[in-house]
């Protein structure tokens, strides 16, 4: 599921994605391995690269984010929109604050530097007007932030997309943890 915590019956009781992600988990983390607390970067794929978005720019807890083929601007969707109604209800205004464009053409988004997401052009979920990387795109080049959407051509939404790309997310990620 989205990186939300949950407003609606039956999900409210205990599915609190976000704060998991945010607290409980870094957490566990700092505790457990030999991190230096506070230096984080995040990245994820599909939902998960939604989530890593709208993590890092609600929080700026991140040194950089980036992303495989995320869901970029769910409430304008399908997909996002039947799942923002089962967790979070009819109210648009509570969506969008779980909608990574709609954080940053609200001016909130808390940016952490340029932001990289890759999306394969043979993903169906992309050719189905699913993903909408070019909204999230367009919305932080609007804003005057850094971002480099790369198309892979012939990609999908597969293990073996991500892996290819995997270790471009790495470096992007070491350098910026470095600054």
């Amino acid at each position: 599921g989205f990186y939300v915590d949950a407003t609606q019956q039956p999900w409210s009781s205990s599915y609190r994605m976000f704060t998991f992600v945010t607290q409980e988990l870094p957490s566990v983390v700092e505790k457990n391995f030999p991190v230096l607390p506070g230096v984080k970067s995040i990245s994820g794929h599909s939902m998960g690269g939604h989530g890593a978005l709208t993590v890092a720019f609600k929080t700026g807890d991140f040194k950089s984010v980036s992303a495989f083929a995320p869901i970029s601007h769910p409430s304008q969707c399908p997909w996002g929109v039947k799942a923002f109604t089962g967790y979070l209800g009819e109210n648009k205004a509570t969506w969008a604050s779980y909608d990574a464009t709609e954080l940053v053409l609200s001016g909130s988004a808390k940016v952490p530097g340029k932001v990289l997401i890759d999306v394969g052009s043979a993903d169906q979920f992309f050719t189905d007007k699913q993903l909408l990387p070019e909204d999230l795109r367009d919305a932080l080049l609007n804003k005057g932030e850094s971002v480099e959407l790369r198309m892979q051509e012939g990609y999908d939404h597969s293990y073996f997309f991500v892996s290819t790309f995997l270790q471009d997310h790495i470096a992007f990620h070491a350098k910026a943890l470095k600054n």
